[in-house]
């Protein structure tokens, strides 16, 4: 980040914030304005380090209770690609054909295992969901691990890679084969890598301020 003495913070940030909160007018263009599908990737590979520094920023997301409930299996060998194009509608297998790797993100319903281990009142919390009942803890699971991918897409940017994600379609199956016996269900399917020749599609118009928000 831009040093805060030498740095036009964006407009949009109120202050007083926390100094590793501030983002500059570049930053925040780069994070958010330069965002891009990438559907072509070239062979170069997505290496374990570089999968562990995504991790290491996504890690960070803000999620209900701190239950931390995404689940991701990363696709990268022939085999296991060879498992994942069938689970796949068919309009969506030739991008994850052309990526270096691919991860099946799921939200784990099963995430009150370790909320004794990750929050205080993990032990309290536990008890309230399994009194509100499954559908209550599947509604936790998919709202927090939804947020996850969100920065999960963005920790992939960081490191300086691209990210080209696509909807869970076929979830099921999905889940069947990657996520055998875990109660999950899957969000998100994200191609990795770095962007080839004719990568994104030509970028369309977004809605207005007026036609998404109301304010009450």
């Amino acid at each position: 980040m831009t040093d805060r003495a030498d740095s036009v913070l964006h407009p949009s940030v109120p202050a007083p914030v926390p100094d590793e909160c501030l983002l500059t007018e570049s930053d925040a263009q780069l994070l958010f304005g330069g965002a891009r599908t990438v559907y072509a990737f070239t062979d170069e590979p997505v290496t374990d380090e570089e999968l562990r520094a995504i991790h290491e920023l996504a890690k960070w997301a803000p999620t209900a209770v701190n239950a931390q409930p995404l689940r991701v299996v990363a696709v990268r060998s022939e085999e296991a690609r060879a498992r994942l194009l069938p689970c796949l509608p068919r309009g969506n297998r030739e991008q994850p054909a052309g990526a270096p790797l691919t991860l099946v993100c799921a939200a784990d319903r099963g995430f009150t295992e370790t909320l004794e281990r990750v929050h205080p009142r993990g032990a309290r919390h536990r008890a309230l969901l399994a009194e509100g009942g499954p559908g209550m803890t599947a509604a936790w699971a998919r709202t927090s691990a939804t947020v996850q991918v969100g920065f999960l897409i963005q920790a992939i940017r960081a490191v300086g890679l691209a990210a080209g994600p696509m909807n869970g379609d076929r979830g099921e199956e999905l889940a069947a084969e990657f996520f055998p016996g875990q109660d999950v269900e899957v969000l998100a399917v994200i191609n990795v890598g770095h962007p080839g020749e004719d990568a994104c599609q030509v970028r369309n118009e977004r809605l207005a301020f007026d036609e998404v928000y109301r304010v009450l």
